[in-house]
């Protein structure tokens, strides 16, 4: 799935998750992307996170199933993380200059 930020579908979509404290937390969805294989997700918090700064992106593994559910999974390693990131990074980029060209 390469839709990313501007897709209308995630200007309200939220996620609901469990933290490894038992928290549950509300998320807005940033963004889903492909980076090799594999398909990602950026959430980000509707409130603050203890130990977390306020405006900080989770991202997880991301795989849809069956109806309306979704899986969230941990990245493994520090290099999925790593190209997970980058990749992240280059999406915001180019919204970024998407929005100072006037494209929409």
């Amino acid at each position: 799935m390469s839709d990313f930020l501007e897709n209308e579908e995630f200007d309200e979509a939220t996620v609901s998750m469990t933290l490894d404290d038992g928290t549950e937390l509300e998320c807005d969805v940033v963004a889903i992307f492909p980076v090799g294989d594999r398909d990602y997700i950026a959430l980000l918090p509707n409130k603050p996170v203890e130990g977390y700064d306020e405006n900080e992106v989770f991202l997880y593994r991301y795989t849809e199933l069956e109806g309306d559910n979704i899986d969230l999974a941990q990245i493994e390693t520090e290099e999925e993380y790593e190209a997970v990131a980058d990749a992240f990074d280059e999406l915001l980029d180019e919204e970024e200059f998407n929005e100072l060209s006037g494209e929409e």
